[in-house]
């Protein structure tokens, strides 16, 4: 049974680390005024402890596998999570919903261009030979997040022969979770004293500050009874159906798939496990929106999904902070250094200036998807919870329908060229990337008139 410790060994060292930012950000008060996550305190305790030879004998590659997973499951879960009838009417919802998915996949090529001129500059001012992709993959570390940027990392480097891909990917998914907090938590403080959000009792009290409850607060509704199987359990073993079937799907069709390629470009690419999080993404959406169809939706409570949710992100942040390897980061860290500083200025001034021109909800809005676009929609819930602390706004119910929405209106980025990028030529990648945003920021513009003001009593 020796041989069976080692994975179950580093599961529980990387979940200690939580533990241990839980602790730090209950007595340091430093990371309590910058509301510093635990997940990511833990993350990087975790960091120096495995730079430092005292990780228990385990490498950063040890939790490599645990970031790609957890964020899988983390947006297999979400929109696992059914939605709910907003305050204001459903209708109200998708507007604002698809402004959020608008702005991310702006994002998603914003990032891009501007990693690729970073780099691009660097090496003609250094006499380097890096190449422009390991600049574009900082989108899909700060935008998508560590699971994609292991996934795309993965098939560009030892696909496509960008050599760094992945370790490039990881360390900008894990500046990007710092970057979120960085700014995003200020600039919601400051908003609250300036008077700018919505609801108007939010306010930063002690078990804010501190990250633990002292007051009793419900954790779901039961929907199994205990003496058969508990309520957590069902909803896991739901969302472990779901990752099955993926696996079986993907093994189904990667053969034939793979026999398959048009314009020099192998169809398996698309098929395969390092695309796990589209395709389990996509069936997920299938498998709740059967079960609404046949009368099944409420076996899923959507609070304890939340938490499986919740918990994952948890998970995925601190895996993914471990998994940076401290002699890379240090041997390019100007690199990193410039295109990170570049992306989050870049997406601070998306995020932020077309947040401006909305009628209603703005900072909201723009705080809330500038944490989804550095690190995660758990990110980005968590900026909201800050201007917004009991969701009284219709924001964290546009996050349901924008997960979804990004599918579509992203499309043509996600799933036709990310995969196989390095394959298409650079004027081509410009063209495109520079025509969503262009669209997308037509489509802000005009959309921005449609949201209405709230009635002052409202406020």
């Amino acid at each position: 049974m020796a041989a069976t410790f080692p994975g179950v060994i580093a599961f529980a060292f990387m979940v200690s680390m939580i533990l241990a930012g839980v602790i730090l950000r209950a007595r340091i008060s430093f990371l309590q005024n910058n509301l510093v996550p635990a997940s990511l305190i833990g993350g990087v305790l975790g960091f120096v402890l495995v730079s430092s030879g005292l990780s228990l004998g385990f490498d950063n590659v040890d939790f490599t596998a645990f970031a790609f997973h957890f964020f899988t499951l983390s947006f297999m879960s979400l929109v696992l999570t059914g939605s709910e009838k907003s305050s204001q009417g459903d209708a109200s919802v998708i507007p604002g919903g698809m402004w959020i998915a608008i702005i991310w996949v702006m994002s998603l090529v914003l990032q891009a261009m501007v990693g690729l001129a970073v780099i691009l500059a660097f090496n003609q001012v250094s006499g380097g030979e890096l190449s422009h992709f390991l600049g574009i993959i900082a989108t899909h570390g700060f935008t998508q997040g560590p699971g994609q940027a292991l996934a795309l990392g993965n098939i560009w480097e030892n696909e496509l022969g960008i050599t760094h891909a992945i370790n490039f990917g990881l360390i900008y998914a894990s500046i990007g979770f710092l970057m979120a907090f960085v700014v995003g938590v200020p600039v919601a403080r400051r908003a609250i004293r300036a008077g700018l959000n919505f609801n108007r009792a939010a306010r930063i009290d002690d078990e804010f500050l501190r990250g633990i409850l002292t007051s009793n607060v419900s954790a779901g509704r039961q929907i199994t009874h205990p003496a058969n199987v508990d309520s957590l359990v069902f909803h896991i073993a739901i969302l472990g159906v779901a990752y099955v079937f993926t696996d079986q799907y993907l093994k189904f069709v990667f053969p034939f798939a793979s026999h398959v390629t048009i314009g020099g470009i192998n169809l398996g690419i698309f098929f395969s496990h390092n695309l796990f999080f589209i395709h389990g993404l996509i069936n997920c959406v299938i498998l709740r929106a059967l079960m609404n169809r046949f009368g099944y939706g409420h076996f899923i409570d959507n609070e304890t999904q939340r938490r499986i949710t919740g918990s994952a992100v948890d998970l995925m942040v601190v895996a993914t902070i471990m998994s940076v390897e401290f002699a890379f980061l240090s041997e390019f860290i100007v690199p990193i250094g410039l295109v990170s500083l570049a992306v989050t200025l870049a997406t601070a001034a998306l995020c932020f200036g077309f947040g401006r021109k909305l009628r209603s909800f703005g900072v909201e809005r723009a705080v809330t998807v500038f944490g989804c676009c550095c690190g995660s929609t758990g990110s980005g819930l968590l900026l909201l919870r800050i201007l917004d602390p009991d969701l009284s706004t219709p924001i964290a119910k546009e996050l349901a329908f924008f997960n979804i929405a990004i599918l579509f209106i992203g499309f043509h980025v996600l799933t036709v060229m990310a995969p196989v990028l390095p394959s298409f030529s650079l004027m081509t990648i410009c063209v495109v990337y520079a025509g969503t945003f262009v669209v997308g920021a037509t489509l802000l513009t005009l959309m921005g008139r449609f949201f209405p003001i709230p009635a002052a009593a409202d406020r």
